[in-house]
């Protein structure tokens, strides 16, 4: 059974940093793209980040460019976001996911992606 779990989330001063991670197992997705996204209260879910299965190919919202970084281990089977300058407006529950196609460079949508995590949640105060 394929399962995602992010961690790293929590209550954060504006200009602070948080590190998410996204531990995945019962496969192995090194050939998959993999992507952060995230859902604040009455909003739909958005893209924040993608990375390809290499690694080498990244893409990001405008929203967080400069200042998340998406990363992964593929020994390890994980994903990784770095959140610095974090705002007010970053405040969701941040998801990762499972691009459903192998060497895929990553996408900015949601439908591309078929195993998602339960989330873990970011909160910055002003």
């Amino acid at each position: 059974q394929v399962q995602l779990v992010e961690s790293g989330g929590g209550l954060v001063q504006a200009g602070g940093s948080l590190r998410l991670s996204c531990a995945a197992s019962g496969r192995t997705f090194s050939r998959h793209a993999m992507g952060w996204f995230r859902q604040a209260p009455g909003k739909e879910r958005e893209f924040v980040a993608a990375i390809s299965w290499s690694g080498e190919s990244t893409v990001y919202a405008d929203s967080v460019k400069g200042r998340f970084t998406i990363s992964r281990d593929n020994s390890m089977n994980a994903v990784f976001l770095q959140m610095n300058s974090l705002k007010p407006e970053d405040t969701a529950l941040y998801y990762c996911a499972i691009h459903r196609e192998e060497w895929s460079t990553g996408s900015r949508v949601l439908r591309a992606y078929d195993y998602w995590g339960q989330g873990t949640q970011v909160t910055v105060s002003s």
